[in-house]
Parts: structure tokens; sequence; C-alpha cells
């Protein structure tokens, strides 16, 4: 069933106290539909606004009591199937633009896809942001909690990044007033980023498209991209550290390869994916991810933390 034709059961009080927007509200909408695990129950209202001034209206009406969510792409997420409680904003088109600004910059919308920052960079003969070609997500998600693959990582070439706050009032912050680290972002309180800014340096056109292939290659012989997955599941227990201990070792060393939980299953072709074969729920992805937790602690001593966000009840 598409998510916009799913029939509306409860219209939340709030939501008929806002101005008139421009952007789509959508009531009693299915995240399943829309993340890649193809799991997840209801929000209560998903909104797309249709640009910066609609967003920046919505938040500033919306009550401070109203729980707020923020979806990018729904690659790196578990919505639970009891759902989400409040509003969910997901950016769609209006913020998906990518530019080049300046002879060495690029800017892309919260919502521009990390494969099309890559190409957009390779096209304008701009090296250092091939990495964005091997991992799925939006640009919002990427800042969010610093995301990187093949040696590199957002915090590397970030210059700044806009966003809003929960009462819709806009800001820019500089790349260091982030705080980033290892798939982490220490911005305290909320932001809701909308574009962000990139630097790289002038290259050879046809040997950074040749590093994309090169990272697309390995991505498709490693990892199963063509499966219902959210990518890497847990977090490598030394960060960034290319010599330290890897997620997908500890979980293989405790005997975790091609375990099952219902239809839920850790992917045999690279275990730090779980993978939905079809009917599972987020429940059997979850406990699944806990079970391979357990497992590795008791096997290694080793804790390793979801890199995955966990959203949403467990039950309606």
């Amino acid at each position: 069933m598409n998510a916009e034709a799913t029939p509306m059961n409860i219209m939340p009080d709030w939501l008929n106290a806002l101005p008139p927007l421009r952007g789509k509200l959508m009531p009693d909408f299915v995240m399943g539909d829309i993340c890649w695990f193809r799991v997840g129950g209801p929000a209560d209202v998903v909104f797309m606004p249709a640009d910066i001034d609609d967003l920046s209206a919505f938040l500033a009406a919306l009550p401070e009591d109203v729980p707020l969510s923020v979806l990018g792409a729904g690659s790196n997420v578990l919505v639970r199937d009891g759902g989400i409680r409040g509003a969910v904003i997901r950016l769609g088109a209006a913020f998906g633009q990518v530019t080049q600004s300046g002879d060495d910059e690029m800017t892309a919308g919260a919502a521009a896809l990390d494969v099309r920052v890559a190409r957009a960079a390779a096209d304008a003969a701009l090296s250092g942001l091939s990495f964005y070609r091997g991992i799925p997500g939006s640009i919002g998600g990427a800042v969010a909690m610093n995301a990187g693959a093949y040696g590199g990582e957002t915090g590397d070439v970030l210059v700044n990044v806009e966003w809003l706050d929960r009462k819709g009032e806009k800001h820019v912050s500089a790349v260091d007033e982030l705080n980033l680290s290892y798939r982490h972002n220490g911005q305290q309180d909320f932001a809701l980023y909308t574009s962000a800014r990139f630097k790289a340096v002038r290259g050879d056109k046809a040997k950074i498209i040749a590093e994309m292939e090169e990272i697309s290659d390995k991505r498709e012989d490693s990892q199963p991209v063509k499966s219902r997955t959210g990518g890497s599941t847990f977090k490598n227990p030394d960060g960034a550290d290319p010599e330290g201990l890897k997620a997908w070792k500890l979980i293989d060393a405790a005997g975790c390869r091609g375990l099952r939980v219902g239809d839920a299953q850790v992917s045999e072709q690279h275990c730090n994916f779980l993978i939905n074969h079809g009917v599972a729920t987020a429940q059997d992805l979850e406990t699944l991810g806990e079970t391979v937790r357990q497992r590795v602690l008791d096997h290694s001593g080793v804790t390793l933390h979801w890199e995955i966000k966990r959203m949403g009840e467990a039950h309606a």
C-alpha cells in the first residue's frame, strides 16, 4: 500500500492548530514504505516541506510538547513496529540541490544523496569527496552521524552547515562547532540540517571517476547492496583507526555469520549487515542485533554499539 494513501486513524489535535503550509502533511504514514529495511509502524504525521521557509513556519508553530524526529533517506535507521509518535520531518526535492561553489567547494542540500554529491564533484574534477560513493544515505544524515567510508569521513571535508533549531530559526555553524568524532556529532541541541558546504581539491576527472568506480566495485563485492538492509549495523570498536578492531570480525568470530531470528538474518556476505528476507519485523531485526551484541560480548569481552539509529516504539 502506498504510504500517502494509508487511511488516517486519529487526527492529532496539534495538527489542526498549524497554519496553512505549502508542503505535504501525511497523517498515519507507514514508515516501512520508505525505510530500506521495509519495516516500521506508522508515524503520527510526516511533513515534507515545500522549502526552507515552509519548514521554518512548521517548526515555529509546532507545540513544544510534540515529539519531533527527522528522517533522511531511510537507509541507516530501524523504525520499530509501533511507529513514531509526534511529527516526522522528511526533506524532499527542494532540499536536494548540489552545486559547485567557488573553485574548490561543493554545496549540497540535506536531502541530496551522498552518491550524487560524489558524482557532482567528479563532474567538476574535484577530488576528496569520492568516499561518498560508498555511503547509502543523504547529506543531512551524513552530517548528523559524521558518516564515512573508504578512508574518508564527513568531518574531513565539511566547511559549514546550515540548520534550523526547534523554533524554526536559521543558523550556520562551522565544522569545528559540531564536535564531530567517529560516527558521532556532538551538537547538543536539536538541529535540523538543511544544507552543507564541502571543501575539495582540484584533480584529474578521469582518476576521480576511476576511484569512484573502484569504491562501487568493492562495495558490491563485499556488501549485500541488493538486499533489504540498513547499512553497517554496529560501529567499529576502535573508531576511525584503520588497524583497529572491526565489528564484522568480532561478529564472525562469535559465530554469528548467517544467524537468524525469523526472517531477519546476519548477512553471509558481510556480517556487520542485517537483512530482511521479506517478512521480518523490526522486533526480529532488533532482537537479532541484540543477540549479536551479547554473543560478541560473551566471546571477546567487547561491547558493540549500534550505528543504525533505532526510532519509535516497540508496540502501538
